[in-house]
């Protein structure tokens, strides 16, 4: 008999519940860095223009305006996901790089972005 159901196709491999809420579940976890319509976009900029000055952000990062890209890039460096660098010159310049734990992220991106180009091929097809 053929399975039609995701729940015929699922394998019973253990009996215990498995309880997720938001603050044990590790994809929680990973999109309070990642979520938001900002932090992809700027976290892939940096990584393909490293380093990168504020006003190239501001410029490259079409939508955003200076307050949110501030505030963004604030929450990106807490989380150690990028490094801010501030050259003491006139006028000021910073610079913005992915730290090492920020280039953890690469493979994750690079999934999601060859996730998201085949969802874009599909959506056209409809």
């Amino acid at each position: 008999m053929k399975k039609d159901t995701v729940i015929d196709n699922q394998e019973v491999k253990n009996k215990e519940l498995i309880v997720f809420d938001e603050n044990t579940c590790p994809v929680t976890s990973t999109m309070q860095v990642l979520g938001g319509k900002w932090k992809p976009i700027l976290i892939n900029a940096i990584y393909f223009t490293s380093p990168a000055r504020f006003g190239e952000l501001r410029r490259s990062v079409k939508g955003i305006n200076q307050s949110m890209l501030t505030s963004q890039l604030r929450e990106l460096e807490d989380d150690g996901i990028i490094s801010r660098k501030i050259y003491a010159e006139i006028p000021p310049r910073v610079e913005y790089t992915l730290t090492e734990f920020g280039l953890t992220l690469s493979p994750i991106l690079q999934s999601m972005a060859k996730w998201g180009n085949e969802y874009r091929i599909k959506k056209q097809k409809v």
